[in-house]
């Protein structure tokens, strides 16, 4: 018998995995991923980390709502801790200390920072350049997470509950009739009452498809590479570290570093590819910073981090496509928010005013319904 869905989610990142693994709970429901796998983008390229000072206000909400999954998840929904301490050291040159005095204010509201001295910060991270090193301060309460355990862990729960999902299925064409939603598929037509639309990079054209409102959004490239720590080093235990105006980062990776420019340069939805001048940008502000020199890259990589214009979630119902569900423009920071934001997302849809049991954080609707987004110019006509 054909499996028939009451939900169809589009994207198995970790957005469409942790909103189809409540949802299922409650309703039968469809996955669909244009890859062989799940979490081949942005989600599986990702050096994520769980910081309650990252993002604007909206971002840090969700993140404070989300810290008691990751440091106590339900039974049986991890094999293995979702998340390491990972202290993180946020340096300054000279002219960037109002820049650190605004992230020290931030970071306060959300957890433990404290300024260290110039010897201090040599002691946690010795390859940095005293001499460039202006002022720090350490934040202690991030963490590393495991991202693949995060996503199994989801995927598992959606299994669980009765979830299909349906891999290498490039959604090429979205109709709504009298029966609800036809979606059309490079594997055929599947047919679903509500769209949730979690296709990350690819949520614009998918909003497109189905003759939804222009949200606006605009995927933004990252580039990272692996580089050698230095010899005689062990790094195992040396914090993130991130220049204030994050021109770059570098953190411990399994057993190697991982560097980052911090760039956003604007891309249409693909599958990314690291850009050697980024790279060569990472490597020369790493250089300036500290006394590594970087002799060989050992991998590369970059995702896609999509935004809206004031880089808060989109989640809400679409007023102009009926039944169809925004769940997009995570930016960067879809892991560390997904336990709250699919949680919130789920409600929304079920009607259960989206839970309710985390407005204690602080988690405005209004400022996340994809209704703010709106202007006669965005909508379709």
């Amino acid at each position: 018998m054909t499996f028939q869905p009451d939900i169809a989610v589009i994207g198995a990142g970790i957005a469409g995995s942790s909103i189809a693994s409540h949802l299922a709970a409650h309703r039968k429901v469809q996955l669909f991923e244009m890859e062989a796998q799940p979490g081949y983008h942005s989600t599986g390229r990702s050096a994520a980390i769980f910081s309650e000072a990252y993002g604007n206000e909206t971002i840090r909400a969700f993140t404070r709502a989300s810290r008691d999954f990751f440091y106590a998840p339900p039974a049986g929904f991890a094999s293995a801790p979702l998340v390491t301490p990972r202290h993180v050291l946020v340096t300054a040159r000279d002219g960037q200390e109002d820049a650190l005095d605004h992230f020290t204010e931030l970071a306060r509201a959300a957890g433990h920072v404290e300024p260290v001295s110039i010897d201090a910060a040599l002691a946690l991270c010795p390859i940095l350049r005293r001499e460039v090193l202006s002022a720090a301060v350490l934040s202690t309460s991030p963490a590393d997470i495991d991202v693949n355990e995060l996503q199994q862990g989801y995927l598992r729960l959606f299994r669980q509950h009765g979830g299909v999902a349906t891999m290498a299925s490039e959604i090429v064409g979205l109709e709504r009739d009298a029966q609800g939603w036809r979606i059309l598929t490079a594997n055929g037509e599947f047919r679903a009452p509500i769209i949730v639309n979690a296709a990350g990079a690819w949520a614009g054209e998918i909003g497109m498809l189905a003759g939804a409102t222009d949200i606006g959004l605009q995927p933004l490239k990252r580039t990272a590479c692996l580089i050698d720590p230095p010899v005689g080093h062990d790094i195992s235990a040396w914090p993130m570290l991130l220049d204030v105006e994050e021109e770059f980062y570098l953190k411990p990776d399994a057993g190697m570093l991982l560097l980052s420019p911090a760039d956003e340069s604007v891309a249409e939805p693909c599958d990314a590819q690291p850009d050697e001048l980024d790279i060569a940008i990472a490597v020369d502000r790493l250089e300036r910073a500290t006394t590594l020199k970087v002799r060989r890259i050992a991998s590369k990589w970059a995702g896609l981090r999509s935004f809206v214009a004031d880089r808060s979630p989109v989640i809400g119902f679409d007023r102009q496509a009926q039944d169809f569900f925004w769940f997009a423009a995570l930016g960067g920071y879809g892991i560390q928010t997904a336990p709250a934001s699919s949680r919130i997302a789920a409600g929304l849809i079920l009607g259960n005013a989206g839970e309710r049991d985390l407005d204690d954080f602080g988690i405005e609707r209004s400022v996340m319904s994809p209704d703010r987004l709106v202007s006669e110019a965005a909508i379709r006509t």
